[in-house]
């Protein structure tokens, strides 16, 4: 009887907490507007940008804190495999073992804030889904990997009676005719730009978007001796933009600004992530973003103005008609059906009323590097409350609660087993029926002291601990546990937010939050 009040008093206190449930950054950000390019704002240019911090000089393995966070992450399951699997250079290339079930939690957290900043809340942007295999003969010098039959090739090279000609020919041809794993999502976008073109009228700016896996090669002569190139891989967010060559420089300025504070936005340390021009082998322009790592500066971003050559070299058979057709918007005698004609063959677009080739621009952020810049900026080591050693450092991941992997965990202490277990999964199904991701410590039969539980969810970055205890059985009161703050307070498990406190956003690190509704609110858990 006992544990049925309490989980209905739960379930009533959720009901509480998630009224008001709404975005950390309290509103959408910025807009553009359509038309001919056209700004919210005045741009500012590369030199304006908020200062940035100079590179720190760090030892070649990043030092015992490195090493500490690597632990962590292993222990935790942010990361698979072993210590030297998971080395400086494995993660920077993509060729470890993968995530574990916290760093896909958190990565899914990076890619979906990703997304609403750049596309949900931009009517110029639209999401593709392009293949992860790219169709066409192979180039020379072309060093993407080739998506080749293994009973096929086999088959070649048993054949005996082939010469060393044949077989190369044979091989050769093999290669030419198999598709290829992409290295990035440009090329992608730019083979569905012809139909959103249409879609939109031909109206100029506008963007696609898209989230995936790309594959590059990596020479690794510990691993490969002979010079055998291994696969890594990397989750990237790409944005191409199409836009006019009148506003590319301008567009280009806008995304580097918006980019740049939009990593810094998660960030504890945001001086740690700064930008820097730089300049391709063929003389393009562009913006790299970069996180500084205890060893140096590791590129996270980048940002390109590709001009119109990617989109003319994407559609060869339409050079000759945009050459004939400005020829002929230049003399206004010729046949208005005549320009019609040649104008719905070219992929031109419109800038107010002038047709023009777009320019392109190309936005490319590493999610995998990206999470991993974040898993060192938040990494801390603080003296720990629950000992008197002076050398016990608490080790505490303090990501932002937008990406925190779990949100609550729920945990029981002295008092009858099964009822606390029912009180803790009527909140648990409470809290994920409306979105909140919970650790159901609470089912753990292995015990452990609460300096163990503490230090282990502030490992696992999950932001608030709810102790559930024969106290809430008998008077609703419950341990309630901030992370950022390590304050524990006892509260009645039907105390909620007030109303004109919903609003409140300092919650999570304010060290003067002694109440549940700046402690527990939902606006701070999402």
């Amino acid at each position: 009887m006992r544990s049925g009040a309490a989980v209905r008093a739960g379930r009533k206190v959720c009901r509480c907490l998630l009224s008001g449930y709404s975005r950390v950054d309290g509103g959408q950000p910025e807009q553009l507007t359509g038309g001919s390019g056209s700004f919210v704002g005045p741009l500012r240019s590369h030199a304006e940008l908020p200062p940035v911090s100079e590179p720190r000089e760090g030892p070649e393995s990043g030092g015992e804190e490195s090493e500490a966070l690597v632990e962590i992450c292993q222990k935790r399951r942010f990361l698979s495999g072993t210590k030297r699997q998971l080395s400086r250079d494995s993660l920077l290339s993509g060729c470890h073992p993968g995530l574990g079930p916290l760093g896909i939690e958190l990565r899914k957290n990076l890619a979906a804030e990703w997304w609403s900043s750049v596309v949900v809340f931009r009517e110029q942007v639209f999401p593709v889904d392009a293949l992860h295999r790219e169709p066409g003969p192979s180039l020379p010098g072309d060093s993407a990997f080739r998506l080749v039959s293994a009973e096929t090739l086999r088959e070649i090279l048993q054949d005996k009676e082939l010469s060393k000609e044949q077989l190369g020919a044979f091989l050769e041809n093999l290669l030419k005719t198999s598709g290829k794993l992409r290295e990035s999502l440009l090329h992608g976008a730019l083979q569905h730009y012809v139909n959103y073109l249409d879609l939109i009228n031909k109206r100029l700016p506008f963007g696609l978007a898209q989230i995936g896996v790309c594959f590059h090669p990596v020479s690794d002569t510990k691993q490969t001796p002979d010079g055998v190139k291994r696969i890594g891989e990397k989750t990237e967010a790409s944005l191409v933009w199409f836009t006019s060559a009148r506003t590319a420089s301008q567009w280009l300025d806008f995304w580097l600004r918006h980019r740049l504070l939009w990593w810094r936005k998660f960030a504890v340390s945001p001086s740690n992530f700064s930008s820097s021009d730089c300049q391709d082998e063929a003389g393009q322009k562009g913006n790299k973003l970069y996180y500084n790592f205890p060893w140096g500066k590791e590129p996270i971003e980048t940002l390109w103005n590709l001009g119109d050559h990617e989109l003319l070299h994407m559609y060869p058979e339409n050079v000759a008609q945009l050459h004939i057709l400005t020829y002929w918007l230049q003399h206004p005698l010729m046949i208005l059906a005549q320009i019609n004609y040649y104008y719905e063959g070219c992929q031109m677009g419109r800038d107010g009323r002038k047709n023009v080739v777009p320019s392109v621009l190309s936005i490319n952020g590493d999610l995998d590097r990206g999470m991993l810049a974040y898993l060192y900026d938040s990494f801390q080591l603080t003296e720990n409350s629950f000992t008197r050693r002076k050398d016990f450092h608490r080790k505490v991941l303090k990501l932002h609660p937008c990406l925190a992997p779990i949100k609550v965990a729920l945990d029981v202490g002295r008092g009858p087993t099964v009822e606390l277990r029912q009180v803790c999964q009527g909140l648990f199904n409470e809290l994920l029926e409306n979105g909140i991701s919970v650790w159901p410590g609470y089912l753990e039969t292995v015990p452990s002291s609460l300096e163990q539980l503490y230090s282990k969810y502030d490992e696992m970055s999950i932001l608030f601990t709810v102790l559930i205890t024969e106290a809430t059985l008998e008077n609703g009161l419950i341990h309630l546990r901030s992370r950022d703050t390590t304050m524990k307070e006892m509260m009645h498990i039907s105390k909620g937010p007030q109303p004109s406190q919903e609003d409140c956003i300092p919650g999570l690190r304010s060290a003067d939050c002694t109440n549940w509704q700046h402690g527990m609110s939902i606006l701070q858990l999402r």
